[in-house]
Formats: structure tokens, sequence, C-alpha cells
């Protein structure tokens, strides 16, 4: 398959994971759900330039004051801090100081290349920080740039986490679930590798559908206690807007890409849509619309996003 093929795939699987009615019933199409995910993250593990599109990002600006506390000059550098911000958030919400990680495993579901969990591990000083996706390209791709002592990525699948049983303290999870065909085996997975008391912090963009799925979720006995449960739409949105900007880190990016006139332009025109540009508020443009009539660009790239959530949950 070419990348055109995988991206297709990509949007094809999510849509129906997040889209459909009978949550239970997307089991069937797993396999190939999880190929066509797992190959277009390769493709991007091989393509993408360090510090592009960890997630949609988030700002608030108390956020982004305490991240500077830490880690003084963090925005001065190949960052406009979005991607961070929503890392951090999710990791102070959870019920223990950022002080007090020195005896705690921390793992993050779905990390991607790496770069997030590897932030957190300036934030915070655990004893262990595992990161784990199902991409092997992206795992090999954080062991070769970013593992050290105390830091390292597995390949694995979020539905089956190759970990025993209480052997997690704090679990992250962040913009990932989406693209799980079971959340159910999921947050038994979560519940069955946290230690009693261990804790998960879970971010991610939801559907109407699949939050109601999630709702319902909750209160079957999965060994979890829901702690909180924030909509942080708008502030996802304004980081999503700071990126848009003329003066934003997208357009900046282009800029600095050397491809051809007709490669910047589809960028320029279709790019928005991959940092979550549509729940920000923003439409196709036109040559857009004709692409995807015409069949060049999938007539759906996301799913329509309801809101974008932050849930923490303890183990008992």
């Amino acid at each position: 398959m070419g990348a055109r093929e995988d991206m297709y795939g990509l949007f094809t699987s999510v849509n129906e994971i997040n889209l459909t009615n009978d949550q239970g019933g997307q089991s069937a199409k797993e396999g190939t759900h999880k190929k066509n995910i797992s190959t277009s993250y390769d493709l991007q593990a091989r393509m993408s330039k360090k510090g592009i599109l960890w997630n949609w990002g988030y700002h608030d600006d108390q956020v982004a004051k305490e991240i500077s506390a830490r880690i003084p000059g963090f925005l001065d550098y190949d960052t406009d801090g979005f991607s961070e911000e929503l890392y951090f958030a999710a990791l102070r919400e959870v019920p223990l100081g950022l002080d007090d990680y020195a005896d705690k495993v921390v793992l993050e579901v779905g990390c991607g290349l790496g770069e997030g969990l590897n932030f957190l591990s300036r934030v915070v000083e655990a004893k262990s920080m595992i990161g784990l996706d199902l991409s092997d390209q992206a795992v090999k791709r954080a062991n070769a740039s970013l593992s050290r002592k105390g830091l390292r990525y597995v390949q694995g699948d979020a539905e089956n986490l190759p970990f025993e049983d209480g052997e997690v303290d704090v679990l992250v999870n962040i913009e990932s679930a989406h693209n799980y065909p079971s959340l159910e085996k999921f947050l038994r997975e979560v519940a069955r590798v946290l230690k009693p008391g261990g804790y998960l912090t879970h971010v991610d963009l939801y559907t109407t559908q699949r939050h109601t799925f999630l709702k319902e979720l909750q209160e079957q006995d999965l060994g979890l206690e829901w702690v909180l449960d924030r909509d942080i739409s708008p502030q996802v949105q304004a980081a999503i807007h700071g990126r848009l900007a003329p003066d934003g880190s997208f357009h900046k990016a282009l800029r600095e890409q050397r491809v051809g006139a007709i490669q910047r332009h589809m960028a320029k025109r279709v790019g928005p849509e991959a940092v979550g540009g549509s729940f920000a508020g923003y439409t196709d443009s036109g040559s857009t619309r004709l692409l995807k009539r015409m069949g060049v660009l999938p007539s759906q790239f996301m799913p329509p996003v309801d809101s974008y959530r932050h849930y923490v949950a303890k183990k008992i």
C-alpha cells in the first residue's frame, strides 16, 4: 500500500470506531482497524519532523506559568508549548504531588514518538517511565532518540497490555483511545495493571456516540473509581487557534519544509484538520472541498468531535 492508501485506512477506521452506535460491534473489525492504525503511524514515524503534532494541544496561562517554573525556558526552542501544556495538565490533576514520584512507575499508553513522555520525565522524577505504542516504527524511533536510564519504550497493544497485574502506579493516556476498537478492553486492562490506589489520567476527543458509551462503561464494575470528569474543549480550542494563526507554529512549519509549491498548497489547505481545525470552527477551503468531491482526499478526515475531555480514575 502507498501513503495515500495508508492514510485512507486510518481515517476509515477512526471514523468507524468513533461514530458507531454499536461500540461492541467493532470487535469483529478489530484486526483491520489495528492494522490500519499501526501502518499509518509507522509511516508518520518515518516521515514526521521532531516536535511536530504530538496532539491538538491545550492552552491555559496558569498551566504555562507552572511549566516555566519547573522548566525555565521550555518555550524558547522548537515548540509552541501547547502539546506540553496538555501533558502537564493531564499529570497535575492526578492526586499526587509532582515531587512524589520517586518510587512510582509511570506508563503512557499510546505514546507515539515518545516526546510527551520525555517531556513528563523532565517534570517529575519517577522510578521508571515506560511508553507503549502499537506502532513498531514509533517505538524504535523513540528508543533511538529519547530512551535513557529510567525512560524506555515498548511495542504493545492498549487492549492487551504486556505488564503484570498491579505493576503501574500512574497510567497516562493522551489523545490515543479514540483509535482503540474496544474502549472496554482498554479500561479493563488499565484496572488490571494499576496498583490498588493507582491512577489513570485520560484525555481525548469524544464524539457523541463514543462519549455515551464511555458513560455506560463508567457505570460498570471495572475496578475504577472516576474522580474527575472535565470538559477541556475551550483550552484545546485555544491551542488550535494559536497553532493556526498566521504567525503560529503550523504555518511556520510549512514555511520551513522543503517541498514543492503544489505540496505546500495542499498541506496549507488540508493540514488544519489534522491539528483539530474543524473542532475549533475552521471550515474547508473551496479547493479542499473540490479535492474531496474528486476523491483525491477522504470526504471526512476526523469524525465530528463533540467535546475534548479529561478524566481521572483511581484503582479500587
